[in-house]
């Protein structure tokens, strides 16, 4: 593939020779399931068609370097044990981070030379960080015969997030970068990290499923993703659960009224109401009715809005306009506070539904957004 060929080309210009090998990793946009996972809950993401890839090779002598054909900058020169998280590393703690996370769980890496370059965009909402940490740890795995399950390269990548960049995020986005299948959505349990693989063929039913990135960049590292995170584990410690996702959503109303903090009340419904939703989008997915996942993801924008209160007005009014200009649903997806919203409409709608979006954004006088259809794709995997 031609990305391949040009990551490879540009690690012999950087490094003088060629890679070992060159590696992918997907982005990934979330179904339904938002601020679920860090609760043990349940989420459902879908790898995207645009990745990170990493040409690489091994070194022995105990250095890393860096270098991102995305950015302006040299090489980043690092030496493998002398990573310290919380250090102002920029975009590279994120592989950094990895290296890191490997040595820390007793994996010989000994140090190598990456050049990256992705097509996820950046602040979006779509995991661009995560497609960044499971490419790297799938080439090193490789690098270094290390005996690594997709599954167990997420949960290293994910502690280079939380413990290295220092950014609390769940499960979700490495592991849905890591291990998701084309033509599916992932039903991931993020307690016991029990998966099922379900087909989503939306063309099969007349359907497409299309991302919407309100240009408005999101940054999780800000405290707010942060904050919501800690109320949430308030919320189980004054409910006397080992998580939110011990809590039923039939018991929801009781459990709201023994929290004393609207905050927390707040998240609470959240959280719960969303496991919900999940449970009926696996049910209707299965049940073949397709169309009626919609209303679930604009009940669930609604619950992110006005509940979790991590929407902004371009996400708003994106849905709004996708709702009003005949779309069965939509919602925000990702850690919000900016980032994308995916709508799912008739194969037919996509025209009048993305031209109402457009008016509708520049009437607002907002940048316009840049719209893509989310074709459930390959997780990470090994180009050459």
């Amino acid at each position: 593939m031609r990305e391949a060929k040009a990551v490879a080309d540009g690690f012999h210009e950087l490094y003088g020779a060629a890679p070992d090998g060159v590696w992918a990793a997907p982005g990934r946009v979330n179904l339904i399931g938002e601020y679920t996972d860090f609760n043990e809950g349940f989420v459902m993401p879908l790898a995207l068609p645009h990745t990170a890839v990493a040409a690489a090779s091994k070194r022995t002598d105990g250095l890393l370097r860096l270098h991102s054909a995305d950015l302006a900058g040299p090489v980043v020169e690092l030496r493998v044990d002398e990573l310290t998280p919380r250090a102002d590393a920029g975009w590279a703690a994120y592989p950094a981070g990895v290296v890191w996370a490997l040595r820390q769980a007793g994996h010989p890496v000994t140090g190598a030379d990456v050049h990256l370059a992705s097509t996820v965009p950046t602040g979006a909402g779509l995991s661009s960080s995560a497609a960044l940490e499971v490419v790297t740890a799938l080439a090193l795995r490789d690098l270094f015969e290390l005996p690594l399950a997709p599954s167990e390269m997420a949960a290293l990548a994910q502690k280079a997030e939380n413990d290295f960049v220092g950014v609390p995020c769940g499960i979700m986005d490495q592991t849905a970068s890591a291990c998701c299948t084309a033509g599916h959505v992932l039903h991931l349990d993020t307690r016991d990290l029990a998966m099922t693989q379900i087909p989503f063929d939306l063309p099969a039913h007349g359907l497409a499923l299309l991302v919407v990135d309100t240009r408005v960049k999101h940054a999780l590292g800000d405290g707010a993703y942060a904050a919501r995170r800690v109320a949430c584990e308030r919320g189980a410690r004054e409910l006397g659960v080992r998580s939110l996702r011990e809590l039923p959503y039939a018991g929801l109303p009781d459990a709201l009224a023994k929290l004393s903090s609207p905050v927390v009340r707040d998240c609470v419904r959240h959280v719960v109401s969303d496991n919900e939703r999940v449970r009926r989008v696996v049910n209707l997915l299965a049940a073949g009715d397709v169309r009626a996942v919609g209303p679930q993801l604009t009940e669930g924008h609604a619950s992110l809005r006005d509940d979790l209160r991590v929407s902004c007005a371009e996400l708003d009014l994106a849905v709004e306009t996708a709702g009003a200009a005949g779309a069965l649903g939509a919602r925000m997806t990702g850690g919000g506070f900016g980032g994308s919203a995916v709508v799912l409409l008739e194969a037919g709608a996509r025209e009048p539904v993305t031209g109402a979006i457009g008016k509708a954004f520049a009437a607002a006088g907002h940048p316009e957004p840049g719209v893509f259809e989310a074709t459930p794709s390959r997780g990470a995997r090994r180009l050459s």
